[in-house]
Formats: C-alpha cells, structure tokens, sequence
C-alpha cells in the first residue's frame, strides 16, 4: 500500500507550481540564514557600541535568539495547525519584520535590553518559519529525490549566511580598529557622541530589512505555493498504535543531537569572533570569520549533493561528519594562533550536512505526530544559546581553548553515538533516508 504522504507529495510534484514553489522555499531558507548569522557581526559590534565588559554579556546575542526557538517552538506547532504551512510562513517573516524595527529605538536609546529583545522577536518568527518549513520542504516532492533538493535548500541558506556578516561588518564596524581605539582614548560627553554616533550605524540595514521581510510575507501569503498534508499516518508506519510523541525513542534523542549540533555551529560561526579575539586579532581581522565558517559549510553541502546519497548513505555522512569533527577541534586546542582559528573556521565543513541528517532520521515514521515532533526539534535549536553561555563561564576558569574543547568535543561524541546507534532507537526497522535543512540555523 502507498503511503500517503508520497501519494501527496506526487501530486505536488506533478503540479506546475513544483518548481515555483521550491523557488520560493530556497528564498525563504536564504532569509533564514541572511538573518541567522547576522549575529557573527553583531556580538562585537554590541560589544563596543553598548560598552558590554565581558564576553558573557556579549554572548547574551545568541542567547536572546536561540532561547526564542525554546519558547516558540510547540506554540508554533499549534499555530500551524490553524494558519497552515503557508501562512504560517508568512506571519513568521511579519513577525521577524517586528523584531528588526525594534532595532531602530534600541539604536537611538543604546539599549542592550532592546537590542535582545529585537532578537528574541527575530528569533520567534524563525522558530515558526522553521517550523513550518522543514517538514513541508520533505513532503513537497519525492522522497527519492530529497537529499538533492534539500542540499541545496541548505546552500541557500549558508551562502546568505557567509554574505550576511559581510554585508553588516562593512556597514556597521567599517574602520572598525580606528573606531575602537578613539572610543577608548576619549571620554565623558566625547565618547557618548563617539558611542551614539556607532550605535546608529544599524538603524538604515534593519530598517530595510524589516520592509524587505514585509514584503516577502505579502508575497508567500499570495503565492501559488500548495498546502501539503504531513500529518499522515502510514499503515506500516512506525506511528500505528502510538498515542504519544514521546513513545519515540529515536526522536527524543534527535532533539537532544539538535541541542548539541546548534551549540557546536554556534561555537563556530559566532564564537568565533571572540576567540580570535582572545588570541590577539585585531577587529578588522575577526569581523568576517562567520563568513569563513558559512563558507565552509557550502562547499560541505556540495560535498553533500555529490556523494548522498549515490555513495554515501545519509546516516553514513553524519558519522564522517561527526569524526571530522572530533578531528578537528582536537587539533584546534592542539595548535595556537591563526591556525587554531582556521580550524575551527573548518568545523563549518564538518557540520554543514548535520542538520539535514539529524532532522529526517528524527522525525521519521512520526506520522500524525510530525508537527509536534519538529517542533521537538525545533526547541533544539536552543543549544545555541546554552552552549555558547557554558563556554564563556567555563573560559573564564581555565581559558579560551580548553573551554572550546570542552564545549564541542563532547557533542561531536554524541552526534556519532546518535549516527551510529540513537537514530534506531525504539524502531523496529530500518529508517528511509531523507534530508531537511534549517539552521540556524
């Protein structure tokens, strides 16, 4: 007997909306990570335009934007049930829309706690786009073909993602060096007009993007994209009999795999910065490393694209990854200077095809149970703001490498116990292979 769902997703497939539709999906995945890592520029460009003394006060960027997927996630799930993939798409970007316009008071104010609090309504409209879009993204067309369409759903999004630091660093840090060394020279009346004077740098990029996002939101609330079904439920599914999300063993530790994935890309895309930082970079040096790390991820999504899963099968690919990751951050607290920094830049590679493994192992043969499940999931993505808040008290004790050791090592560990054995847990046979990408990714 078919499974539903693949009978669903043929006749999206076979529809003249499907490539329409996968279009407009990419573009959404591009804001995901155009916004996502923004916070690579913005941790130390807070830093200095809001005068934060510590790297756990500056860390509180991540933090204020990952916890949001937490607080979100199961309420977007609800949401979902009444809007619909599709407009629940859009209320997502309206409500990113919101939390950039909060940028601009908190830019004229200098206020740190507005600051966050725009992140955190950025990082809510996310976690309802993410949840929403990673499930309708594997059901939109043939499973068979998921890992291609899916990749390149994850290039999208780590392309915005390596243009997106870059873009806001020249605007809002151009000249940074210069700038901070006069800030630190002056004071009184003199350094609060240097200060306010910085701060308003990121009133115009927000404010454009705020319009941009609005109008995105009319766009996906008027476009042809189709409403899908994942709430289904296969006769042969894993799902029949059960009565509970949390009677899916495989799933719960997917959700823990998520926390700690987020954690480690966090620690190398944001945390990046800080840590050149404590080594003795300059500003000028550090404030483009996100894009070193999106960068990498990108050429690992293309890895992806060409060996999943003709050579490699996707839970094979996870524990190469997993290895490469213990590899790397081994020889990262083993080396010092730029080359320590390079490495963990590399990790970008090690981690780009994570997201798409973890995701669909977990939410696999949920059946009826998939939007509660990827909002499971979704709360995941909270490990990008513990992670990052652990490594900056654990550097404080004994210091930036072994904090970063201790961080990401640990995860990278898990991530193969779960490529390895977790993703079976509780399943009685063996799961089909398909990829989401999200992250925030």
């Amino acid at each position: 007997m078919a499974h539903p769902s693949a009978l669903n997703s043929r006749s999206v497939t076979t529809s003249s909306g499907y490539i329409i539709s996968i279009a407009i999906i990419g573009g959404l995945f591009f804001i995901f990570g155009f916004v996502t890592w923004l916070n690579g520029a913005l941790i130390p460009f807070l830093k200095l335009a809001c005068g934060l003394q510590t790297d756990s006060q500056a860390l509180l960027v991540t933090f204020a934007f990952y916890v949001s997927y937490f607080c979100l996630a199961i309420p977007s799930s609800f949401i979902l049930k009444w809007t619909g993939f599709k407009n629940g798409m859009s209320l997502g970007l309206a409500v990113m829309a919101l939390g950039a316009l909060l940028f601009v008071p908190a830019a004229m104010a200098r206020s740190y706690g507005l600051f966050l609090t725009g992140l955190f309504v950025q990082g809510m409209g996310l976690a309802l786009l993410q949840t929403a879009s990673n499930p309708y993204i594997s059901v939109i067309g043939p499973i068979e073909s998921a890992a291609r369409r899916i990749s390149i759903m994850g290039i999208c999004n780590k392309v915005a993602g390596a243009l997106s630091p870059v873009i806001l660093s020249a605007i809002v840090l151009q000249g940074a060096s210069q700038v901070e060394s006069r800030i630190l020279a002056a004071s009184g009346a003199g350094k609060a007009a240097l200060l306010q004077e910085l701060s308003q740098r990121v009133i115009t990029p927000y404010v454009v993007m705020a319009v941009v996002l609005l109008l995105l939101a009319g766009m996906i609330r008027l476009s042809p994209l189709p409403e899908v079904d994942a709430d289904v439920e296969s006769a042969s599914g894993s799902c029949l009999g059960k009565t509970s999300i949390f009677q899916f063993p495989h799933l719960l530790l997917g959700v823990l795999c998520i926390f700690v994935y987020v954690g480690v890309e966090v620690m190398a895309a944001d945390v990046i910065t800080l840590y050149a930082r404590s080594l003795g970079m300059s500003l000028d040096a550090t404030k483009n490393l996100t894009a070193g790390t999106m960068l990498a991820m990108v050429v690992g999504y293309i890895i992806g694209i060409v060996t999943i899963p003709k050579f490699l099968r996707q839970q094979t690919a996870l524990m190469l990854s997993a290895l490469l990751g213990i590899v790397l951050t081994i020889a990262a607290f083993a080396t010092c200077g730029k080359v320590s920094v390079v490495l963990i830049a590399l990790l970008g590679l090690a981690n780009a095809i994570m997201w798409p493994a973890i995701f669909p192992l977990a939410i696999d043969g949920l059946g009826k149970f998939t939007k509660v499940g990827s909002a499971l999931l979704i709360m995941g993505v909270v490990g990008g703001a513990i992670v990052p808040q652990i490594f900056s008290w654990l550097a404080w004790q004994i210091g930036q490498q072994p904090a970063f050791l201790a961080c990401t090592l640990p995860a990278y560990l898990y991530i193969l116990y779960y490529a390895v054995s977790g993703r079976r847990a509780g399943r009685d046979h063996a799961a089909p292979v398909a990829v989401a990408e999200g992250l925030p990714s």
